[in-house]
């Protein structure tokens, strides 16, 4: 995937996480892309605090898709995935990732809000226990401020 389709996508992610708060939920988005870079498989937004945009959206690409297609594509999103969610990816297969911000911003954006009790594990140190070589590139800067001031509104009118 080029620099280009990388932020075009998690711009789209963002678009999709705007959307989930405008609807009341916190605003994560992801979505699956194929091995062309382009097409776009799945989009997901979040749900609440146990199922994130990543984790459900990776359970529905396994139901959907088989692993050695899945292998080939791209979970696109806009904060770097939690444990959980990670691990979710893992199973399913889905062999590539994208991130805009890590979730250590995130941290340092909510501080110790009880609606977001960040783990801090990064994914890549989830994915570097498997036996499977996920592809993961993020942060990417170009993306940074459009997710950084969804989160930011959001956390800032959040109880």
């Amino acid at each position: 995937m080029s620099p280009e389709q990388r932020l075009k996508h998690l711009l789209r992610a963002n678009e999709i996480a705007r959307a989930t708060m405008q609807a009341g939920r916190h605003p994560f988005g992801a979505l699956l892309v194929a091995a062309d870079g382009e097409t776009v498989l799945l989009e997901q937004g979040n749900l609440d605090t146990v199922n994130h945009a990543e984790a459900v959206l990776a359970r529905e690409a396994a139901r959907l898709y088989p692993p050695a297609q899945l292998w080939d594509c791209t979970l696109v999103t806009t904060v770097e995935p939690c444990a959980m969610c990670a691990g979710t990816q893992y199973w399913a297969h889905i062999g590539h990732l994208v991130y805009g911000i890590e979730e250590s911003e995130l941290l340092a954006l909510t501080g110790n809000h009880a609606l977001n009790p960040t783990l801090a594990l990064p994914c890549r140190e989830v994915f570097a226990r498997g036996q499977k070589p996920l592809d993961v590139t993020g942060p990417v800067p170009a993306a940074r401020e459009a997710i950084l001031g969804l989160h930011r509104h959001f956390w800032q009118h959040t109880h």
